[in-house]
């Protein structure tokens, strides 16, 4: 059974950087997808980046790219998401996620979950 811990996270200025990441453990084959997600209070929880871990395709939602980028250590069975530039609309709650198959943007397609990390932005 596939469990997510994710760690980092926390509190920034505008522009300013931060690492969140997501350890895989239970075992995560190349016919795995992750992704992460995100949700502020009251809104809907799109996707942020995704990464099919067999080919390590990456695709960004558009609201992060050029800001954002998807990493995995295959040796740590560790996701990361560096997040440079943060802006205040990027306050959310974050979370990784895994599935067997291609990487999908749609939440509902992913069965593992990790915890979440709160990640805020002030202006």
């Amino acid at each position: 059974q596939v469990q997510l811990v994710q760690s980092g996270g926390g509190s920034v200025q505008a522009g300013g950087s931060l690492t969140l990441s997501c350890a895989a453990s239970g075992g995560t084959s190349s016919s795995y997808s992750m992704a992460w997600f995100r949700q502020a209070p009251g809104k809907e929880r799109p996707w942020v980046a995704r990464m099919n871990i067999g080919t390590e395709a990456t695709y960004y939602n558009p609201f992060v790219t050029g800001r954002f980028t998807i990493r995995l250590d295959k040796a740590k069975s560790t996701l990361y998401l560096q997040m440079n530039n943060l802006k205040p609309d990027d306050t959310a709650m974050y979370y990784c996620a895994a599935r067997q198959g291609v990487a999908s943007a749609t939440a509902t397609m992913y069965n593992i979950w990790g915890q979440g990390t709160q990640v805020t932005v002030s202006s």
